[in-house]
């Protein structure tokens, strides 16, 4: 399926993450602190709680709630109580917009 556009660049705040929903999904898209843009599954595994109200920090997501972090570059949770990765998505800026392709990558594609 083809990227589509979720937001303009400047829609996104430095460190923090925007809740969007691509083809049905909730996506959180994070633009971190070096101008890197992300795209995670807005769903955190451990509850049902939006990531896109959680904190970022470097490279991370952290849940609001019971404060697992994911990595935002593999999907991975790196603290418990999450034990499950979220879905990464491809992210592509042009002109402005900001693009999600809603197939996540697959894991075999992911850093380890």
């Amino acid at each position: 399926m083809s990227a589509q556009r979720v937001c303009g660049i400047d829609d996104l705040e430095t460190d923090t993450a925007l809740r969007v929903v691509v083809d049905g999904t909730p996506v959180a898209v994070v633009r971190d602190a070096n101008g890197d843009v992300f795209a995670i599954g807005d769903t955190c595994t451990h509850g049902d709680i939006s990531l896109s109200e959680g904190f970022v920090e470097d490279d991370t997501l952290e849940c609001w709630a019971h404060g697992s972090k994911f990595s935002l570059r593999s999907g991975r949770p790196l603290t418990l109580p999450a034990y499950q990765p979220v879905p990464v998505f491809r992210v592509t800026v042009e002109g402005g917009d900001v693009l999600v392709d809603p197939t996540p990558v697959p894991a075999s594609e992911l850093p380890a």
